[in-house]
């Protein structure tokens, strides 16, 4: 059984990483959707915010699972028994940063190989970054993220408002 983790802080959680996840669903037999904590980053929504707003999302994808992790994703990825990682590739400005993270996870651990898959190109653009910016400043939908993560941005800009 071939089992994957797609790593990320998700905040929030993007159609364009829907997208990667369900690809990754049909080439592994269990894809772990792995939430990073993330304190460094400073995340707009709390851990509990971003794995509910997954689960919401992910509920139609029978082999996928949803789990918090902290600390380097290759000792979490040995942890669970997987064998790779997924990761999305958007543009070539990702790739020299994904790169370097790859070779970094292979040099501490080369049981776990690094898949990149890119999204459908409707979402190459989107990023949690761009989608933030947006929502910090005015409620518009952009279309980037599922109805139940828009109405959670909705009440983040009215906060700041």
């Amino acid at each position: 059984m071939k089992k994957a983790l797609y790593p990320g802080t998700f905040d929030p959680v993007t159609f364009g990483h829907l997208d990667v996840l369900t690809r990754g669903s049909h080439i592994f037999d269990e894809v772990i959707m792995a939430v990073a904590e993330s304190h460094n980053k400073a995340p707009m929504f709390s851990l509990d915010k971003r794995l509910e707003m997954i689960h919401e999302n992910v509920g139609h994808l029978d082999n996928v699972t949803v789990m918090p992790f902290e600390g380097l994703i290759v000792d979490f990825a040995l942890k669970m028994g997987a064998s790779a990682l997924i990761r999305g590739l958007r543009a070539v400005s990702d790739f020299e940063y994904e790169f370097q993270m790859a070779q970094m996870n292979r040099l501490l651990e080369d049981k776990v190989e690094t898949i990149f898959l890119m999204p459908n190109e409707k979402y190459f653009f989107t990023s949690s970054n761009l989608v933030k910016q947006v929502h910090t400043y005015t409620d518009r939908d952009t279309r980037l993220v599922p109805p139940n993560v828009y109405e959670e941005l909705k009440k983040h800009t009215q906060k700041v408002q």
